[in-house]
């Protein structure tokens, strides 16, 4: 149906709709997670920011699974080097993960404040130690990863989980947090009340500020002091995945030169700041719009480093010339074409049931509504 350059092309954009999607979906419970301990006072606020996302969060996971298992059907290098190189992060990032669950179901085991108070910082740390890792993932993806392949494409780590903490990947993280922070605030302003919404939208609203900020000051960090990577030698689009055949120079400005080729990529920037400046605005009003604005503005900031980066996945620091791109790193085509053929069948499902859900759960969770105990199990 299609060629082998043009599954690599959707390939590319199904792996970044899927990790926008978890930006999206499961940022609201990362945010949730990190606004718990500050935006509710009382028992009762807590177990509504715990319903709030108590139906939902583990379908809102799965985005980060089929991103994962995306990128092990159809970029191998990539899940083998990124999973291997970035292990003990990600190992944290799990951690992260199995806490939100246990914290969750645990915490109204017992009664006792010092039990809950516990859970309710570990539930904290379930949504700021995944962000933060996130971001700080892309930022080293920017800068470049030390890793490299010897004549037999084994893949070989130089670095560690303390050389992943630059300064610019650690703004990246913080990027990170503040966007999840206002995703989580818009989610918030629709899905909670009185005091509790009101709260959750001044933290959204200068979360939202604080990322147009920030965002600034990584792009202008990229533009000038970052040296970006490009392909010097010619492009075989459609010959065999082989990360060992090309050449790549470094340059100043070079995360750029994607915005200057093709000018409508600069939606994704403008849509990640004005999106975060309306989001703003719609909190800080008490819209319940101020859900779709974050959305768009967390859909911007992903699309932004998937536009900067392409066509590279995986940049290597220490021998640029074996970074892994769209062109080189992928699976054969006849692979790539069956499972583009299962996707087309399967994504229209998953997405009318996942509308579904969250049309059956539309509306405000109550503090009346948990304390009476209707439908309520946290």
């Amino acid at each position: 149906m299609f060629d082998y350059a043009t599954l690599r092309l959707i390939w590319w954009a199904i792996l970044g709709v899927l990790l926008v999607g978890f930006a999206i979906f499961d940022g609201f419970d990362l945010g949730v997670a990190m606004l718990h301990p500050f935006v509710a006072k009382k028992d009762v606020e807590r177990r509504v920011l715990i319903n709030a996302i108590g139906p939902v969060w583990e379908g809102n996971q799965v985005w980060f699974i089929l991103g994962g298992g995306a990128a092990f059907a159809a970029w191998p290098p990539l899940y083998a080097a990124s999973f291997s190189g970035f292990y003990l992060a990600m190992l944290l990032v799990l951690i992260g993960f199995i806490l939100r669950p246990v914290a969750i179901t645990f915490r109204s085991k017992r009664e006792e404040p010092g039990w809950r108070q516990t859970w309710d910082w570990l539930f904290f740390v379930s949504g700021a130690l995944p962000s933060l890792l996130f971001g700080v993932a892309f930022g080293n993806l920017l800068l470049g990863v030390p890793f490299h392949f010897d004549a037999s494409l084994r893949f070989e780590y130089e670095g560690g989980l303390l050389g992943l903490l630059r300064p610019f990947p650690v703004l990246c993280g913080v990027v990170s947090v503040a966007m999840i922070l206002m995703q989580g605030a818009a989610w918030l302003s629709g899905k909670s009340e009185g005091e509790i919404a009101a709260r959750a939208r001044r933290m959204g609203a200068s979360a939202a500020l604080t990322l147009v900020l920030l965002l600034l000051f990584a792009g202008i960090w990229v533009a000038v002091a970052i040296e970006g990577y490009r392909i010097e030698s010619p492009v075989d689009f459609y010959g065999p995945s082989n990360p060992l055949g090309k050449q790549v120079a470094l340059g100043a400005g070079g995360w750029l030169l994607n915005y200057a080729r093709l000018p409508l990529v600069a939606l994704a920037p403008v849509t990640a700041l004005l999106g975060a400046l309306g989001a703003a605005i719609l909190l800080a009003i008490g819209s319940r719009l101020a859900i779709l604005v974050s959305s768009l503005s967390v859909a911007g900031v992903v699309t932004t480093a998937g536009f900067s980066l392409f066509p590279f996945l995986l940049p290597s620091s220490s021998n640029p010339d074996q970074s892994l791109t769209v062109w080189d790193s992928s699976s054969s085509q006849t692979t790539l074409g069956l499972m583009l053929v299962a996707v087309v069948f399967f994504l229209p499902i998953v997405l009318a049931y996942t509308s579904w859900v969250y049309w059956v759960l539309r509306g405000a969770v109550s503090e009346a509504a948990i304390e009476k105990g209707d439908d309520h199990y946290y």
